[in-house]
């Protein structure tokens, strides 16, 4: 029997507990999912590549957003929370586990845990605000790449919609809302991003032929799209196909002088006095309303809104469809909706993004993904923030100078990405800026001899702001940009993006709170290889301020945000040491070239019953969960399939093949000369038309043509740092941030006599005492051998490379081995050390299998090597002896050499 619970929660959080669903239950989650959906999904997840392109944010999100889509069917939040509640629906037969009050982790369902009054309370708050499409909210923290992972998902949706058409919870057509004309500028990433980096490549080119972009990005813009169409990705302002609606009765003066004569008078005429109230205004309400009805004929419709650079607090929560007075913007979504409906299509769904999942304090209910600024910034996501406030007898001028100064002592030229460190100062109005912080800001840079062309203004008055210093201010992010002061009035809230932004200074009051926090946090996004440090410096006033906002928006403090107390990493300029080392490698390549058959084969499908029953669907009926199945019903017939006949389904089977000269006659004779009869191959695609994907187009194809396997072994030069050779003008640098006693420099005074042997970097950051050891132990033998520790760089800034299989994805990945020896010899072995306890990591083993290959087209030697085999290993008898594995070792998939032997 339920318990009834004492106190209601009000802080319930379901986003939580469908993060902990779908981890509980992933694999057999992903068994409902397609298999392109799978496919796309190991290809941007960060564990199985290492060059993913998506944060593991981005990703969580990606897959939590796939997760509504496939498993949960585009249901509503409050419906998703009702079936998880009762385990039942689409979560029957599933671990539904979650969390008590103290946070401890617990098997018994949500409505026996809490009780119904807590499901009654949480079901209303979920559901009094749902409108007729699915309504979600993606929060992540400014920052993470949020236009990126909005970009990703609608390439998902096209992708799934071409391929099963029929299937109405996939959006064919895009509509992306920006809050503002600034930000309308940041989302041009949608179409101007490399689809390759998140779509895999058999798939991209479809995108890049098929994709039609559509960018309203003023009054005069028309949407270009067919009635119809698929695949178009409008990008607009909200103001550029929002429905106007008057909220007051027009005044008197308002009627007198409201227009009424030139081009709508024309138009309209005498339809004035018909259309009363609801006849537009002006040109431009008949451009917004004549894109509205062309949007609407558009079918299968996505909704993208990127609120998280503008709104936040009680605009925020209007735009998200969570007040009680829906903003115009959810008004234009809510009639999109029932405009799409008279025409039999839909919004498919709603798909919000923003910076936070709470408004004043509260979660917002229908978020269903959070990842929030603390958590972005302990996972290095962001740069580490420095807050400094200015208390007491501090004035405006001695704030400015006391900024500035502590800025170019910080920041100064350092170059990050080859780009100058920025400092913003923000001021309440144009008229301050000119009289005040700018004569002040030149006098002191004057002082520390800084040039005046290093001031950038851009406030959105020509009369400050000249069209030269516009396109400087968009080329701020530029190894050619020189501006390094920012001085900016409001620039803070419109989604401005700029890595190189190192700091933010704020005196006065600003007369929005939100600006406080929405201005602090533009100097935080990552640049480079490590994190570095945001400095925030506001006056007291305005540092409380921001407290109060954090604490509101994302429930932490600026204490919380501070740097780790834990954390004893330091920071290492790592630099390329000449002479750049190249290697000759081998690499063999299995190539597959399919060959047209002269005749094609008969074609023999295997259509019996076995073949076909995991192509039914039933539903059975027991009494209890574990009783006897009473009632077995087949319901494949109520299943929705497209219906073919012989002549469509010759069709559709030539088209796939169209590319290669294959004629539909040719499939039409194989058809009706196959095994069985064609009516029968009708009847079992008409039955489920997986059965055309899975099972007659691979043996179509097999009959016509015939696959030749050969291998191709090329030769190149490698590397080991990416773009350091001859012909490279300066050395790279890198940084990277690590634990001083796992560090190691040429110039340390215990590697001084044996530097020449290694170090092609100044700095080796070693990831465990393993390989530091591993590392002292070869250079304490006093050989001529050399020995490079090539485990560090392992994001692209290194060419000495392994491509493996990834054994649960089956993608090809980038493997980058510990370390690189090359003996005089002439010898060259490949290192990997690991944990004991990881040896049999199927991950691993999958490593160790390709490096072992490549070794032997090399004439490498491979070895896995844990800190218990180092003794053995390089144990002195005749140069390096005999290797022999440690008794639990013995299995050669674990530990091998390709002749046992170190050393020969």
């Amino acid at each position: 029997m339920a318990r009834t619970s004492t106190t209601i929660r009000q802080d319930f959080a379901f986003f939580q507990a469908l993060a902990n669903f779908h981890r509980a239950n992933r694999g057999r989650i992903r068994n409902r999912y397609r298999q392109l959906t799978r496919h796309l999904l190991d290809f941007n997840d960060p564990a199985l590549r290492a060059d993913a392109f998506l944060r593991q944010p981005q990703f969580e999100a990606l897959e939590i957003y796939v997760f509504l889509k496939e498993f949960g069917e585009n249901r509503h939040v409050h419906e998703l929370f009702s079936e998880w509640a009762k385990n039942e629906g689409l979560f029957e037969g599933f671990q539904t586990t979650g969390a008590d009050r103290k946070g401890q982790a617990t098997m018994l369902p949500f409505l026996e845990l809490e009780g119904e009054a807590q499901y009654d309370v949480i079901f209303k708050r979920l559901s009094e605000r749902a409108r007729s499409y699915p309504n979600y909210i993606f929060a992540l923290t400014m920052g993470l790449g949020k236009t990126i992972l909005m970009a990703t998902c609608i390439f998902y949706e096209f992708l799934l919609a071409n391929k099963f058409g029929k299937d109405s919870k996939y959006c064919k057509n895009a509509l992306v809302f920006a809050p503002d004309k600034t930000v309308l500028q940041s989302l041009k990433e949608i179409q101007t991003f490399d689809l390759s980096l998140v779509i895999p490549p058999e798939y991209a080119n479809f995108l890049r032929t098929n994709l039609k972009f559509h960018f309203l990005d003023d009054t005069a813009s028309t949407i270009g799209t067919q009635d119809g169409s698929s695949f178009n990705v409008i990008i607009s302002n909200t103001q550029k196909i929002i429905l106007k609606r008057r909220s007051a009765e027009p005044t008197v003066t308002d009627k007198l002088f409201a227009e009424r004569s030139g081009t709508l008078s024309e138009v309209y005429g005498e339809l004035f006095d018909i259309l009363g109230e609801a006849a537009p205004e002006t040109d431009a309400d008949l451009a917004v309303n004549a894109r509205f009805q062309r949007i609407a004929r558009l079918p299968q419709l996505g909704i993208y809104v990127d609120e998280a650079h503008h709104s936040m607090g009680a605009s925020l929560e209007k735009d998200l469809g969570q007040a009680k007075d829906a903003s115009a913007l959810r008004t234009t979504i809510d009639e999109l909706a029932k405009a799409l409906e008279t025409k039999r299509t839909k919004v498919v769904g709603c798909y919000n993004y923003t910076g936070t999942p709470y408004v004043k304090d509260r979660i917002m209910p229908e978020v269903v993904y959070a990842y929030g600024l603390k958590a972005a910034i302990e996972k290095e996501y962001l740069k580490q923030p420095e807050f400094l406030d200015y208390s007491g007898n501090v004035k405006s001028n001695d704030f400015l100078r006391e900024v500035v100064n502590d800025f170019w002592k910080k920041e100064g030229q350092n170059r990050r990405e080859e780009m100058l460190p920025k400092l913003a100062f923000f001021a309440s109005t144009i008229d301050e800026l000119n009289r005040e912080l700018r004569p002040a800001l030149e006098k002191i840079l004057a002082s520390l001899d800084i040039s005046a062309s290093r001031i950038l203004i851009n406030v959105g008055d020509e009369r400050l702001t000249t069209a030269e210093e516009i396109r400087e201010f968009n080329r701020l992010d530029t190894p050619e940009s020189e501006k390094q002061f920012i001085l900016l009035v409001g620039k803070g809230r419109e989604g401005w993006n700029c890595r190189s932004l190192f700091g933010v200074a704020l005196y006065r009051a600003p007369r929005s709170r939100i600006f406080v926090l929405q201005s602090t946090m533009r100097c935080l996004r990552s640049i480079g290889d490590i994190q570095e440090i945001g400095h925030i410096y506001l006056s007291k006033e305005n540092m409380d301020i921001l407290e109060d906002e954090l604490q509101q928006n994302f429930r932490v403090t600026t204490e919380e945000l501070g740097p780790k107390k834990e954390d004893d990493r330091v920071t290492v300029d790592v630099t390329a040491v000449p002479p750049p080392i190249v290697l000759t490698l081998k690499r063999r390549r299995e190539l597959y070239q399919t060959k047209r058959k002269e005749k094609p084969d008969k074609l023999s499908l295997d259509l019996s019953d076995e073949a076909l029953v995991s192509y039914r669907a039933l539903v059975r009926t027991r009494r209890t969960i574990n009783g006897k199945i009473g009632q077995e019903t087949d319901i494949t017939d109520r299943l929705e399939n497209r219906v073919f006949s012989a002549y469509t389904l010759v069709s559709e089977i030539a088209r796939y093949f169209a590319g290669d000269g294959v004629s539909p006659f040719t499939i039409d004779e194989m058809l009706r000369s196959a095994s069985p009869a064609l009516d029968e191959i009708v009847a079992a695609v008409n039955m489920s038309n997986d059965v055309l994907y899975d099972i007659i187009l691979p043996k179509v194809f097999y009959s016509l043509f015939e696959i030749e396997t050969y291998e191709r072994e090329t030769e190149e030069q490698v590397e080991l740092i990416k773009g350091y050779n001859s012909q490279s003008n300066r050395p790279r640098s890198f940084r990277f941030r690590a634990k001083p006693d796992l560090l190691a420099g040429r110039d340390y005074p215990k590697y001084i006599a044996s530097k020449e042997r290694t170090f092609h970097l100044d700095h080796y950051c070693f990831d465990s005492r393993p390989e530091l050891q591993f590392f002292e132990r070869v250079l304490s033998l006093e050989k001529g051998d050399r020995i490079y520790f090539t485990g560090m760089l392992v994001h692209g800034q290194s060419g000495f490379r392994v491509n493996y299989i990834h054994p649960d994805s089956h993608t090809v990945c980038n493997y980058y081995p510990d370390f690189l020896i090359i003996r005089t010899c002439g010898t060259t072995h490949l290192i990997e050390i690991k944990s004991a306890w990881m040896s049999n990591d199927p991950v691993v083993l999958a490593k160790q299998e390709a490096a072992r290959r490549l070794a032997s087209g090399n004439e490498f030697h491979y070895a896995l090597l844990t800190s218990n085999d180092f003794d053995r290993f390089l144990q002195v008898d005749e140069g390096w002896g005999k290797f022999v594995p440690a008794p639990q070792e013995q299995d050669p998939s674990l530990v091998s050499l390709e002749d046992a032997n170190f050393l020969r």
